[in-house]
């Protein structure tokens, strides 16, 4: 698992989303790369928009399983669950649920955890592989 913190700023998808390419360099995950950076920014980017009070920050955490499965989190201390909408505009979670396995929301106090998983080749393996539980 890997993790980190950013504060409440645009800049900071960016960062999110080098730091999501570090850590799949460093586990050696060639697969779904690109949607997988995809994602990260649409999922920073709503924490920033809807889900991250001033003066807080948001957490985007990564899970590599033995499976070959990629878990990322982005955890903010808003309000509300993430949805899609279906309104014109805010079609981030839209592009989420087109380019992931799997996604989803959870009730954290204070905020939420909105996640995506992407199953890959099994042709690598995180240093630390957590084997999978159910219902996580």
């Amino acid at each position: 698992m890997r993790e980190r913190l950013y504060l409440r700023s645009p800049r900071t998808v960016a960062a999110a989303r080098q730091f999501t390419r570090d850590t799949l360099h460093a586990w050696g995950v060639t697969d779904r790369r690109d949607d997988m950076l995809l994602c990260v920014s649409e999922l920073a980017t709503n924490a920033l928009r809807y889900g991250v009070p001033p003066g807080r920050g948001y957490l985007l955490r990564m899970y590599g399983f033995e499976d070959a499965t990629v878990r990322i989190e982005v955890h903010d201390g808003g309000p509300g669950l993430s949805r899609i909408t279906g309104q014109p505009h805010g079609q981030g979670l839209t592009l989420v649920a087109a380019l992931c396995d799997d996604w989803g929301v959870l009730a954290r106090t204070p905020g939420k955890v909105v996640w995506s998983e992407f199953r890959c080749a099994a042709a690598w393996a995180p240093p630390h592989a957590a084997a999978r539980q159910t219902g996580v």
